[in-house]
């Protein structure tokens, strides 16, 4: 397969907002395929792992269609592997949503599910659907500018739909934070060629839109050197 004209991959098992990322893959010039084939994902020079659902039928399913190793080795190929929502929780290591299941533990952490109550007392509503922000943690030096997130701004407002959180154990996999009624959390991580989101981009706006746009920058940029 000619590098130049492959297309980034949209992992299809089954549980995906598949043709909303691929329309906003469309929108901003990135050429993408959904598949369920490992010899197409590997040969691509980019991934999308989406995902909407719990975290132990996503990981069934990647097992059903053998998709377990194949993006373990993609990650470790060193190409751009973007993941979202979902997509982002089985990254990690395990999770406890129904119980325990192991992940695909390209990130050292695990999921978890809000608390009822937040650290400042208030009720926390799960899941949580609403617009919120991220943040760019303090501790952070060049992470966010090395990221896709390069031409957003620390506080832009993402489109959050989950119930469950990750928590890494690398403080420096956490590339940003978000406040949730006074509960701050992982909301987005950043490793090397790995990079997620627990909230979609796809339904984000113009600032969502943005992180597509930055991906296709640095995918085509990979492809052409």
């Amino acid at each position: 397969m000619n590098q130049v004209n492959a297309k980034t991959i949209i992992v299809d098992y089954d549980m995906g907002n598949l043709f909303s990322v691929e329309h906003a893959c469309n929108k901003v010039g990135l050429p993408v395929a959904i598949s369920s084939d490992p010899k197409e994902i590997l040969n691509a020079p980019a991934l999308i792992l989406p995902g909407v659902g719990a975290f132990a039928d996503a990981m069934q399913n990647l097992m059903k269609f053998n998709l377990v190793e194949v993006i373990r080795d993609f990650a470790a190929s060193g190409k751009p592997l973007m993941g979202i929502c979902l997509g982002m929780q089985l990254l990690f290591t395990e999770s406890e949503e129904f119980g325990h299941t192991k992940g695909l533990g390209i990130i050292d952490g695990r999921v978890t599910k809000f608390p009822k109550i937040s650290p400042t007392g208030k009720h926390l509503p799960i899941p949580q659907i609403n617009w919120n922000q991220i943040i760019k943690p303090e501790s952070d030096s060049d992470a966010w500018e090395n990221s896709p997130l390069f031409q957003n701004e620390n506080g832009d407002y993402m489109y959050f739909i989950h119930s469950f959180y990750t928590i890494p154990e690398r403080q420096s996999d956490i590339l940003t934070l978000t406040n949730y009624e006074g509960f701050e959390y992982c909301s987005a991580i950043h490793r090397e060629n790995v990079f997620a989101l627990q909230f979609h981009p796809e339904k984000s706006g113009e600032k969502g839109i943005l992180i597509y746009r930055s991906f296709r920058d640095m995918v085509m940029e990979r492809v052409h050197n």
